[in-house]
This record gives C-alpha cells, structure tokens and sequence, in this order.
C-alpha cells in the first residue's frame, strides 16, 4: 500500500475523530478532545490514504505499564482492505509491554479476543431521564469537585482505575461545559460524578461512589442541572448494585460493550464503580 502511512494526530484530527464516532452512534462528548490529547498527545494514530484520514485508534499510555485503546475506526467504505488492521497493529506496537484494556463493541470482540484480549466485565449504556432531588444521605454534602484539592480527587480516582492519570483527569473534571460534583463526608470523598455534553444524551462518568444512595443522589443532582436532557452512563455489570441503581432511576439499557485486557485484570475497587470514565481512555 505505498500511498498509505500512519502518522500521530494533530489536534484538529480529534476534532474529525469524534465526528467518526458519531457516525457510529457512540455519541461522544463535544469537548472530550480537549481531556483526551492532554492524556497523551501522541496517543492518537492516524491512517492516511494518498494523504486523505481513512484510519484511526487511540493507543494513550498511562504510567509506566498500563495503556488504554479505543476510536478504532476505518470508513465504513474502505472497510476490509487492511487499512484498519494496519493501524491497529501500529497501535499495538505503541503499546507493546503494557496491560492494555479496551471497551470493546460486541461485533468486534472476537476481533479482540484473536488479538490476546480477554473480557473481565460487560458495560450496558442505560439511559433516560432519571428523577431530581434524591436526597444525598445524611451528613453527605454534594460539592463542586472543581472546589476540591485536586490531589484529593487523583487519588481518589485510583482506587477505580489501574493507574494515575492526573494528565486526563484534570481537564475531565474542568473542561468547558461539564459539571462535575463530589460527595463529602466527614472530610472524606464518599463519591465523584462528572456530565458533560454530547449530541444527544449528556454522558455521565465517571460515577463513584461509596453506595447506591450517594451515586444515585450524584446522578440525580447532575441531571437536575439540564432539565428534561436525557442522560447516560456506561454500568459495569462487575458491580450488581450499579445495574438495579440504573433500573431503579428509569433507565433503559441501549448499547453494550465489553471490558477486555490483555493481561490481568486490575486490582480495583469494583464495588465503587457505578459508571466507567470513557469508552476511549478507560
């Protein structure tokens, strides 16, 4: 193929990226781009054909072991004639040595499982329009975590992913459009919920939380501050309590994918963990 090349992304290809996503009905947020190449700037791959985008995939390294891929993605018009396969494996490259996790869409997991990756849990996307003013439990206050020391919300976000990604997390919480809400007890985070805006429903996620009735109290109050939008957030089925909480607020399941790794699954607090950050960063 002499007239194509995989070349990192500039900060405009994102832009193009997310309108792909969009066509595939993955309903992407409308400012991710700005978390996501601070993540890892050289962590989106692109697939030129006669120097047109034909390709792409995210391959983001985060510390010195973990990396995530997603936005793998060929036109639908190209589609096999190895342009996509030729990306991913430069992908991979990028992320040789590294336990690598993806959420996978269930036409390409036997895809992924040829490829070394193995499911650990399956994300349903539940969505609708779920009930305001749930109360937060007594003594848990609900805070704008832009207000919150960020070392705090950082290590906090450990204990539900595999390692530190202050470089993300950062502008995730912060980023223009989104609301982002922490709960506070005793002086102590109890949960972190952030929304932010997407083309058709706003998304959700992160959610943790330290029970069902602080994430719910989370979900209820971010949805309180867009009236009538409906919302959505990606469960992991790894954790019971977080499916029957999305069933409870009135949410209907719409789009499944899978968490898969290559390597072991990471040590992390599953029993926390009531929505996934992102499909693409993990």
């Amino acid at each position: 193929m002499p007239n194509f090349e995989i070349t990192t992304a500039s900060a405009d290809d994102l832009t193009l990226q997310a309108e792909w996503a969009h066509e595939e009905s993955w309903n992407p947020g409308l400012t991710d781009r700005h978390a996501f190449f601070a993540a890892d700037p050289r962590g989106f791959l692109f697939g030129r054909l006669d120097g047109e985008p034909v390709s792409c995939i995210s391959v983001v390294r985060y510390g010195t072991g973990s990396g995530f891929l997603g936005f793998y993605l060929t036109r639908p018009e190209l589609r096999g004639q190895g342009y996509g396969l030729q990306t991913w494996q430069a992908g991979m490259a990028r992320l040789e040595g590294r336990n690598v996790g993806l959420d996978g869409v269930v036409a390409q997991q036997p895809n992924y499982r040829k490829s070394g990756f193995r499911p650990v849990w399956t994300n349903m996307r539940h969505e609708g329009l779920p009930p305001t003013g749930l109360p937060a439990p007594a003594g848990t206050a609900l805070v704008d975590a832009r207000a919150v020391p960020f070392d705090r919300i950082a290590d906090y976000d450990r204990r539900f992913f595999p390692a530190a990604r202050d470089g993300f997390l950062a502008p995730w919480i912060a980023g223009p459009g989104r609301t982002s809400l922490a709960a506070v007890r005793d002086g102590e985070l109890r949960g972190l919920a952030v929304m932010r805006p997407c083309r058709t429903s706003s998304r959700i996620g992160p959610v943790y939380a330290e029970s069902p009735e602080v994430a719910g109290a989370l979900v209820s109050a971010l949805a309180a501050t867009d009236p009538g939008t409906p919302v959505a957030i990606d469960v992991p089925d790894v954790n019971p309590a977080a499916v029957r909480l999305a069933e409870r607020l009135g949410l209907t399941p719409t789009f499944e994918t899978a968490r898969m790794y290559t390597g072991p699954a990471p040590d992390i607090d599953h029993d926390g963990l009531f929505g996934i950050t992102s499909l693409e960063l993990g």
